[in-house]
């Protein structure tokens, strides 16, 4: 599959799948963070222990690892308020249908696209933060405007207007799924500020709850996968975040 067509199934050198944030962060070169419970020196590699009992690790090349840091916190679930009472709220059509119609638009891995969902909203479509972002994928209205989605309370619109915006942000920062899951929180001028992801707690927890969440999914179909009669298709792959110039990262901006 196409890396650069169909994004989020990307080849790796390191998963994610702790059920919670670790002690500590191996703090990579590319700006991207390896949560683990510990870690040990095997030549030129590093291995980090993503688990307590350490059943699961990634080996990591040393001179890819800037430093060690404590991990950072756990992002709290989104604050949400009521929709406005005047803005009509369509029923609810399938939110599966809503996701698979905008991966298949965008090319971007639906399980993905669910992952920010998530960490966005909680799947609640008729979620509105503090700051005024609305729906599934927390659009601001302003940015709604600019995607074209007349009502953002609306599931079908809301996620093909988070999809297609998340997609500009990935082109934008030529497939580093790490800046453009950033910017779409913390906002694409905090990317360019900082040039990667900002030093925000929040910001930082929520890429990692992102990666986490999507990296969960893929271990679970790798498992079912290993299960069943072999096929011709390659067996699915978890988010990659050690790739040089190609890291995964998320943000969001103004929630």
């Amino acid at each position: 599959m196409d890396f650069r067509k169909h994004i989020g199934c990307v080849a790796v050198i390191l998963m994610l799948a702790t059920t919670s944030f670790a002690a500590d962060l191996a703090v990579l070169r590319n700006g991207f963070s390896i949560p683990h419970e510990r870690r040990e020196q095997m030549g030129n590699v590093t291995r980090l222990y993503l688990s307590v009992d350490g059943a699961n690790y990634t080996d990591v090349p040393t001179e890819q690892i800037d430093r060690f840091e404590k991990g950072p916190p756990t992002l709290p679930a989104p604050k949400i308020q009521a929709a406005p009472a005047s803005m009509a709220i369509p029923a609810p059509a399938s939110l599966d249908q809503a996701i698979a119609a905008g991966s298949e638009r965008y090319r971007i891995d639906p399980d993905l696209i669910s992952s920010v969902i998530r960490a966005e909203s909680n799947f609640n479509a008729r979620a509105v933060s503090p700051k005024g972002a609305q729906g599934l994928m927390q659009l601001m209205p302003k940015t709604a405007s600019q995607l074209g989605v007349a009502n953002p309370f609306d599931p079908k619109a809301n996620v093909d207007g988070g999809t297609k915006y998340l997609r500009e942000l990935i082109e934008r920062y030529n497939f580093d799924l790490v800046k453009a899951l950033a910017a779409y929180n913390a906002g694409p001028q905090r990317v360019e500020q900082y040039g990667g992801v900002p030093p925000y707690r929040e910001t930082r927890a929520y890429v990692a709850r992102i990666v986490r969440d999507f990296n969960k999914k893929k271990l679970a179909q790798q498992k079912l996968a290993q299960k069943s009669p072999p096929t011709k298709n390659p067996t699915t792959k978890t988010l990659a975040s050690t790739k040089t110039n190609k890291t995964a990262s998320v943000q969001t901006a103004g929630k």
